[in-house]
């Protein structure tokens, strides 16, 4: 093969992958616990959008069981933004699997 052709590949997949990157930020996933009674939003850069708690889980004499819901519900979310970034950027270099920044 060619090395300008080889080279050309090369700067198409990093932008590609850049772009893919980029788009990646940008998008949120949601976890949930509890039958849906905790909720998480996680954004692509791995932060904390958002938690939402249905009143029913809320006992004051149970702290730990909604402690424990809501971890549960940010590492459901946390795994399906792993897992939802992957693809893109697997998409976005032709399943090269490369690892996420």
């Amino acid at each position: 093969m060619d090395m300008k052709k080889m080279m050309k590949q090369a700067q198409r997949m990093q932008m590609q992958l850049n772009k893919a990157q980029e788009e990646v930020q940008a998008m949120t996933c949601e976890g949930s616990a509890g039958g849906g009674m905790v909720k998480a939003v996680v954004k692509g850069d791995m932060s904390l959008v958002s938690i939402e708690i249905s009143p029913i889980v809320v006992v004051p004499d149970d702290v730990e069981m909604l402690q424990d819901l809501v971890v549960a519900a940010v590492n459901d979310a946390m795994r399906e933004m792993n897992m939802t970034a992957q693809a893109h950027i697997d998409a976005a270099t032709g399943g090269m699997n490369l690892p996420l920044r």
